[in-house]
């Protein structure tokens, strides 16, 4: 108690009455003991709740990346966490590099690729005749709706009601038209109020599995 009462500042006293759980401590004087202890928060933390739902990390510098394959209900979760993670694919580091795409506004911090699987029949309208689930990768930081190719439309995920919708998508007088490749499925039209908050990201590839 004495050694720690000279690393940390505090008085004896106070050391006793925190030991013997008298008193706590804020958390500018806990940060203090931690330093003096040699220990950070994390070491008071359980390893296996840290391991559930800490961040994807970032990946080193090699040929492949992995993205995180994630359920509907996690696309729209700025930071993916591995509880939320069904399986890893890899990506080439090349092909994600020459992704170019302005950051959306509040979106720097978001985990950038995520892939999605759908499932045929919700696949038709934009590959008919889809007779597998479909893989999307997604880059959320690209919501701008403006053309990535010129000539071509891009293709978003869009939240719609509680699901989750993969269309063409335009803003056209101050709306969000969704238009499929199918001209068997209708358009919908919805309000462009919030980009950030209807647009999930643009898909950048898609993989169609065969039966």
């Amino acid at each position: 108690g004495m050694e720690l009462a000279r690393k940390t500042g505090f008085t004896q006293a106070h050391i006793s009455n925190f030991i013997n759980r008298k008193r706590g401590l804020k958390l500018r004087a806990l940060d203090r003991m931690l330093k003096a202890l040699g220990m950070t928060l994390y070491d008071l933390l359980d390893p296996r709740d840290l391991a559930r739902h800490a961040a994807i990390p970032p990946v080193a510098a090699e040929e492949f990346v992995d993205v995180p394959v994630v359920e509907a209900a996690a696309a729209s979760t700025p930071e993916i966490v591995r509880e939320q993670v069904r399986e890893m694919l890899k990506f080439r580091r090349p092909f994600l590099d020459r992704l170019r795409a302005a950051v959306a506004a509040g979106r720097k911090g978001w985990t950038r690729f995520i892939a999605l699987q759908i499932e045929a029949a919700e696949a038709e309208a934009m590959w008919p005749g889809a007779r597998a689930r479909v893989t999307l990768l997604v880059d959320r930081h690209s919501i701008s709706l403006a053309p990535y190719r010129p000539g071509r439309r891009n293709i978003y995920v869009v939240k719609r009601d509680s699901g989750l919708m993969v269309r063409y998508a335009e803003s056209i007088d101050g709306s969000l038209v969704l238009q499929p490749r199918d001209p068997g499925f209708p358009a919908i039209v919805m309000s462009a109020a919030s980009l950030a908050d209807t647009v999930i990201g643009r898909v950048a590839q898609v993989s169609l599995k065969t039966a």
